[in-house]
């Protein structure tokens, strides 16, 4: 019985933390790169989403909405790393959009998984198994065929890209280490998170030039209904993809939370050729995309089987321990 209370959350929570994370993941892309086309300043942006969601949250745990503490100085420390990272990721990864594609941003972001299960290695949890090693493997090498023929290549913004799969990737595993060791809800870490990175981004929107003239451009650009509506709309799924990434994150694991992102990306891939623009076809490139979402697809499957076994196996063990 006590096993039973340490196993994993229900199935049906983790089902619905991942599509949820993945269906706000794939609506981030493109809303993010409509933003981008119309107002170039993407840190200013994601200063705003990140005050957004501080006050939503704030509001809310002083209205009773939400059982989320205050802010706790301890804490505080220990999730500083997390915000560091975490802005990094997205402020590399809003850089990046303005000169690549999104098929290729996707393709380069299906690395994560190499880099999440190097740093799994690095930190003692083990080799990959044959199946997982080779499809991550097909992925890389699906990337490389799609640059190869990627007509729109822009060095400067595959750089930042593929800087941004590094900082994803440690986020992600600080997450789920915080979520296990401190017990932090999902809402917790996201308003320590949104809380933490408002110091941050302020200095550096201030170092970079892009204040006090982004101001001044956004308030300009707001009298424009459209751009405003989609402001608006990045700010509030801004505050949803923290939410359902921190929950998948906690409840499935870090490594989960990158193959969601990697299947996602299969529909967004679909979806970048047709909106939005900014993509040259060529056989290379496509046949370089392709082989990136077979690698993806399979890398998903084959972490699914060991997930699946997991549960035998420990059925086995505790058999073996009765005997």
């Amino acid at each position: 019985m006590e096993v039973q209370a340490e196993m994993e959350p229900s199935s049906s929570i983790s089902l619905v933390s991942a599509v949820s994370y993945g269906i706000a993941s794939m609506a981030m892309v493109f809303i993010n790169k409509a933003v981008i086309m119309q107002y170039p300043h993407s840190m200013t942006v994601l200063t705003l989403q990140q005050l957004a969601t501080s006050l939503l949250i704030h509001f809310g745990r002083r209205m009773g909405y939400t059982r989320a503490k205050g802010i706790d100085l301890a804490t505080a420390k220990k999730l500083l790393p997390v915000s560091v990272f975490y802005n990094a990721n997205v402020a590399f990864a809003l850089a990046s959009l303005k000169g690549v594609n999104i098929p290729m941003y996707i393709a380069i972001k299906r690395l994560t998984p190499l880099a999440v299960l190097i740093s799994g290695v690095l930190f003692g949890k083990g080799k990959p198994t044959t199946q997982v090693a080779l499809s991550v493997l097909l992925t890389a090498a699906g990337c490389v065929i799609a640059a190869l023929g990627d007509f729109s290549f822009d060095l400067f913004g595959y750089g930042l890209a593929l800087t941004s799969v590094f900082f994803q990737t440690m986020y992600l595993v600080l997450v789920e280490k915080s979520g296990a060791e401190d017990g932090l809800s999902s809402i917790e870490i996201m308003f320590y998170n949104s809380f933490l990175s408002l110091p941050f981004l302020s200095f550096l929107i201030i170092v970079t030039g892009e204040f006090p003239n982004s101001l001044s451009l956004l308030l300009a650009k707001c009298s424009y209904l459209p751009f405003l509506v989609i402001l608006i709309l990045s700010l509030v799924m801004g505050i949803v993809l923290n939410f359902t990434m921190f929950l998948c994150t906690i409840v499935n694991s870090a490594l989960t939370t990158t193959i969601v992102g990697v299947l996602k990306g299969v529909g967004s891939t679909t979806l970048g050729f047709v909106l939005l623009g900014g993509v040259e076809v060529h056989a290379l490139n496509v046949s370089g995309l392709v082989v990136n979402t077979a690698g993806g697809v399979w890398y998903s499957y084959a972490k699914y089987r060991q997930k699946k076994a997991k549960p035998a196996k420990l059925l086995s063990d505790l058999e073996a321990h009765k005997k």
